[in-house]
Protein backbone atom coordinates (compact mmCIF):
# COMPACT_ATOMS: atom_id res chain seq x y z
CA UNK A 1 0.00 0.00 0.00
CA UNK A 2 1.19 3.53 -0.86
CA UNK A 3 0.23 6.18 1.72
CA UNK A 4 0.66 9.08 -0.71
CA UNK A 5 -1.68 7.56 -3.29
CA UNK A 6 -4.16 6.70 -0.55
CA UNK A 7 -4.22 10.26 0.78
CA UNK A 8 -4.59 11.80 -2.67
CA UNK A 9 -7.38 9.36 -3.53
CA UNK A 10 -9.24 10.03 -0.29
CA UNK A 11 -9.06 13.79 -0.78
CA UNK A 12 -10.30 13.45 -4.34
CA UNK A 13 -13.20 11.23 -3.29
CA UNK A 14 -14.40 13.54 -0.54
CA UNK A 15 -14.02 16.56 -2.80
CA UNK A 16 -16.28 15.38 -5.60
CA UNK A 17 -20.03 15.94 -5.86
CA UNK A 18 -20.68 12.23 -5.65
CA UNK A 19 -19.36 12.41 -2.10
CA UNK A 20 -22.71 13.95 -1.13
CA UNK A 21 -24.27 10.53 -1.68
CA UNK A 22 -21.77 9.04 0.74
CA UNK A 23 -23.35 11.17 3.46
CA UNK A 24 -26.96 11.17 2.24
CA UNK A 25 -27.57 7.42 2.04
CA UNK A 26 -26.41 6.47 5.56
CA UNK A 27 -28.29 9.50 6.91
CA UNK A 28 -31.50 8.17 5.37
CA UNK A 29 -30.87 4.79 6.98
CA UNK A 30 -30.34 6.32 10.41
CA UNK A 31 -33.40 8.54 10.06
CA UNK A 32 -35.53 5.53 9.11
CA UNK A 33 -34.23 3.54 12.07
CA UNK A 34 -34.92 6.44 14.45
CA UNK A 35 -38.42 6.93 13.08
CA UNK A 36 -39.29 3.26 13.52
CA UNK A 37 -37.91 3.25 17.05
CA UNK A 38 -39.81 6.41 18.04
CA UNK A 39 -43.09 5.12 16.63
CA UNK A 40 -42.68 1.74 18.37
CA UNK A 41 -42.44 -0.28 15.15
CA UNK A 42 -38.92 -1.60 15.65
CA UNK A 43 -39.67 -5.25 16.38
CA UNK A 44 -37.22 -7.94 15.27
CA UNK A 45 -39.03 -8.75 12.03
CA UNK A 46 -39.32 -5.13 10.92
CA UNK A 47 -35.76 -4.35 12.02
CA UNK A 48 -34.37 -7.35 10.14
CA UNK A 49 -36.32 -6.28 7.07
CA UNK A 50 -34.89 -2.75 7.22
CA UNK A 51 -31.32 -3.91 7.78
CA UNK A 52 -31.57 -6.46 5.00
CA UNK A 53 -33.67 -4.63 2.45
CA UNK A 54 -32.29 -1.14 2.90
CA UNK A 55 -28.88 -1.33 4.57
CA UNK A 56 -27.51 -4.51 2.98
CA UNK A 57 -29.39 -4.58 -0.31
CA UNK A 58 -29.55 -0.86 -1.17
CA UNK A 59 -27.23 1.41 0.80
CA UNK A 60 -24.23 -0.94 0.76
CA UNK A 61 -24.04 -1.74 -2.99
CA UNK A 62 -24.69 1.88 -3.98
CA UNK A 63 -22.03 3.23 -1.63
CA UNK A 64 -19.60 0.48 -2.65
CA UNK A 65 -20.26 1.37 -6.30
CA UNK A 66 -19.58 5.06 -5.64
CA UNK A 67 -16.42 4.27 -3.68
CA UNK A 68 -15.11 1.43 -5.85
CA UNK A 69 -15.50 3.21 -9.17
CA UNK A 70 -14.64 6.63 -7.76
CA UNK A 71 -11.21 5.77 -6.39
CA UNK A 72 -9.78 4.99 -9.82
CA UNK A 73 -12.36 5.42 -12.58
CA UNK A 74 -12.11 9.22 -12.98
CA UNK A 75 -8.31 9.03 -13.09
CA UNK A 76 -8.49 6.53 -15.94
CA UNK A 77 -11.11 8.55 -17.81
CA UNK A 78 -9.11 11.81 -17.76
CA UNK A 79 -5.71 10.12 -18.18
CA UNK A 80 -4.29 11.15 -14.81
CA UNK A 81 -3.68 7.50 -13.94
CA UNK A 82 -0.71 7.60 -16.32
CA UNK A 83 1.15 9.93 -13.97
CA UNK A 84 1.01 7.15 -11.37
CA UNK A 85 1.83 4.39 -13.83
CA UNK A 86 4.98 6.18 -14.97
CA UNK A 87 6.30 6.15 -11.39
CA UNK A 88 8.31 3.19 -10.04
CA UNK A 89 5.27 1.82 -8.24
CA UNK A 90 4.13 -1.73 -8.83
CA UNK A 91 0.67 -2.11 -10.33
CA UNK A 92 -0.59 -4.34 -7.54
CA UNK A 93 0.39 -1.65 -5.01
CA UNK A 94 -1.74 0.89 -6.90
CA UNK A 95 -4.74 -1.45 -7.04
CA UNK A 96 -4.47 -2.55 -3.42
CA UNK A 97 -4.13 1.06 -2.27
CA UNK A 98 -7.21 2.10 -4.23
CA UNK A 99 -9.11 -0.90 -2.89
CA UNK A 100 -8.12 -0.14 0.70
CA UNK A 101 -9.43 3.42 0.32
CA UNK A 102 -12.68 2.13 -1.21
CA UNK A 103 -13.13 -0.36 1.65
CA UNK A 104 -12.38 2.34 4.22
CA UNK A 105 -15.10 4.51 2.71
CA UNK A 106 -17.52 1.59 2.75
CA UNK A 107 -16.74 0.92 6.40
CA UNK A 108 -17.29 4.54 7.41
CA UNK A 109 -20.37 5.26 5.31
CA UNK A 110 -22.08 1.84 5.14
CA UNK A 111 -20.85 -0.58 7.80
CA UNK A 112 -20.79 1.80 10.77
CA UNK A 113 -24.21 3.32 9.94
CA UNK A 114 -25.59 -0.22 9.71
CA UNK A 115 -24.29 -0.93 13.20
CA UNK A 116 -25.75 2.32 14.53
CA UNK A 117 -29.09 1.70 12.83
CA UNK A 118 -29.21 -1.83 14.24
CA UNK A 119 -28.48 -0.58 17.75
CA UNK A 120 -31.17 2.09 17.44
CA UNK A 121 -33.69 -0.47 16.23
CA UNK A 122 -33.08 -3.45 18.51
CA UNK A 123 -30.07 -2.75 20.70
CA UNK A 124 -28.23 -6.03 21.24
CA UNK A 125 -31.35 -8.18 20.97
CA UNK A 126 -30.64 -11.44 19.11
CA UNK A 127 -27.27 -9.94 18.06
CA UNK A 128 -29.10 -8.51 15.05
CA UNK A 129 -27.03 -5.32 14.87
CA UNK A 130 -23.74 -7.21 15.12
CA UNK A 131 -24.91 -9.79 12.58
CA UNK A 132 -25.76 -7.26 9.89
CA UNK A 133 -22.62 -5.27 10.65
CA UNK A 134 -20.53 -8.37 9.95
CA UNK A 135 -22.57 -9.25 6.88
CA UNK A 136 -22.28 -5.72 5.52
CA UNK A 137 -18.54 -5.67 6.15
CA UNK A 138 -17.69 -8.89 4.31
CA UNK A 139 -20.07 -8.07 1.45
CA UNK A 140 -18.66 -4.54 1.29
CA UNK A 141 -15.13 -5.84 0.81
CA UNK A 142 -16.26 -8.05 -2.06
CA UNK A 143 -18.35 -5.28 -3.63
CA UNK A 144 -15.40 -2.91 -3.38
CA UNK A 145 -13.06 -5.32 -5.16
CA UNK A 146 -15.59 -6.02 -7.91
CA UNK A 147 -16.34 -2.36 -8.55
CA UNK A 148 -12.66 -1.37 -8.55
CA UNK A 149 -12.05 -4.10 -11.14
CA UNK A 150 -14.99 -2.85 -13.21
CA UNK A 151 -13.66 0.71 -13.07
CA UNK A 152 -10.28 -0.44 -14.37
CA UNK A 153 -11.79 -2.65 -17.06
CA UNK A 154 -14.60 -0.46 -18.43
CA UNK A 155 -15.61 3.16 -18.79
CA UNK A 156 -19.18 2.03 -18.20
CA UNK A 157 -18.42 0.63 -14.75
CA UNK A 158 -21.17 2.62 -13.00
CA UNK A 159 -23.84 1.42 -15.41
CA UNK A 160 -22.67 -2.19 -15.23
CA UNK A 161 -22.47 -1.99 -11.45
CA UNK A 162 -25.99 -0.60 -11.18
CA UNK A 163 -27.32 -3.33 -13.43
CA UNK A 164 -25.66 -5.97 -11.30
CA UNK A 165 -26.66 -4.54 -7.92
CA UNK A 166 -30.19 -3.41 -8.73
CA UNK A 167 -31.30 -5.76 -11.49
CA UNK A 168 -29.43 -9.01 -10.87
CA UNK A 169 -29.27 -9.01 -7.09
CA UNK A 170 -32.43 -7.12 -6.15
CA UNK A 171 -34.86 -7.90 -8.97
CA UNK A 172 -33.86 -11.31 -10.28
CA UNK A 173 -32.80 -12.43 -6.82
CA UNK A 174 -36.40 -12.13 -5.64
CA UNK A 175 -37.86 -14.16 -8.50
CA UNK A 176 -35.07 -16.50 -9.58
CA UNK A 177 -33.73 -18.62 -6.70
CA UNK A 178 -30.70 -19.61 -8.77
CA UNK A 179 -29.57 -15.99 -8.99
CA UNK A 180 -29.23 -15.85 -5.21
CA UNK A 181 -26.39 -18.35 -5.28
CA UNK A 182 -24.21 -15.88 -7.20
CA UNK A 183 -25.21 -12.80 -5.22
CA UNK A 184 -22.80 -10.92 -2.97
CA UNK A 185 -25.80 -9.64 -1.07
CA UNK A 186 -26.93 -13.19 -0.27
CA UNK A 187 -23.42 -14.18 0.76
CA UNK A 188 -23.31 -11.28 3.19
CA UNK A 189 -26.79 -12.21 4.43
CA UNK A 190 -25.55 -15.75 5.05
CA UNK A 191 -22.85 -14.41 7.38
CA UNK A 192 -25.48 -12.34 9.22
CA UNK A 193 -27.76 -15.36 9.47
CA UNK A 194 -24.98 -17.39 11.10
CA UNK A 195 -24.52 -14.77 13.82
CA UNK A 196 -28.06 -13.77 14.75
CA UNK A 197 -30.43 -16.06 16.62
CA UNK A 198 -33.64 -14.68 15.15
CA UNK A 199 -35.59 -16.58 12.51
CA UNK A 200 -36.42 -13.28 10.81
CA UNK A 201 -33.11 -13.57 8.95
CA UNK A 202 -32.83 -16.45 6.51
CA UNK A 203 -30.20 -16.85 3.81
CA UNK A 204 -30.40 -19.14 0.81
CA UNK A 205 -26.65 -19.88 0.74
CA UNK A 206 -24.85 -21.84 3.45
CA UNK A 207 -22.30 -19.87 5.43
CA UNK A 208 -19.15 -21.91 4.58
CA UNK A 209 -19.93 -21.66 0.88
CA UNK A 210 -20.77 -17.95 1.21
CA UNK A 211 -17.47 -17.16 2.97
CA UNK A 212 -15.48 -19.13 0.38
CA UNK A 213 -17.24 -17.35 -2.49
CA UNK A 214 -16.68 -13.95 -0.90
CA UNK A 215 -12.95 -14.63 -0.58
CA UNK A 216 -12.67 -16.02 -4.11
CA UNK A 217 -14.53 -13.09 -5.69
CA UNK A 218 -12.47 -10.54 -3.75
CA UNK A 219 -9.16 -12.12 -4.72
CA UNK A 220 -10.15 -12.75 -8.34
CA UNK A 221 -11.45 -9.21 -8.84
CA UNK A 222 -8.26 -7.76 -7.35
CA UNK A 223 -6.06 -9.91 -9.58
CA UNK A 224 -8.07 -8.96 -12.67
CA UNK A 225 -7.77 -5.27 -11.78
CA UNK A 226 -3.99 -5.59 -11.49
CA UNK A 227 -3.74 -7.40 -14.83
CA UNK A 228 -5.89 -4.80 -16.56
CA UNK A 229 -3.91 -1.93 -15.08
CA UNK A 230 -0.73 -3.46 -16.48
CA UNK A 231 -2.20 -3.38 -19.98
CA UNK A 232 -3.03 0.30 -19.54
CA UNK A 233 0.62 1.07 -18.79
CA UNK A 234 1.72 -0.91 -21.87
CA UNK A 235 -0.75 0.97 -24.07
CA UNK A 236 0.50 4.30 -22.75
CA UNK A 237 4.11 3.37 -23.43
CA UNK A 238 3.28 2.52 -27.01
Amino acid sequence: MNATIALITLRAMLGRRRALLLFALPLLLLMLAAALRITGNADLEVSASVLQGFALATVLPLLALIAGTGVIGPEIDDGQIMYILTKPIRRHVVVVTKLVVAIALVVVFAVMPTLMAGLVLTGMTADLAVAFTAGTLVAGVAYGAVFVALAVASRNAVTIGLLYALVWESLLGNFAPGARSVSIQQWGLSVADAITSTSAVEASVRTPAAVLLLVCVTVLATVLAVMRLRTLSVAAAE
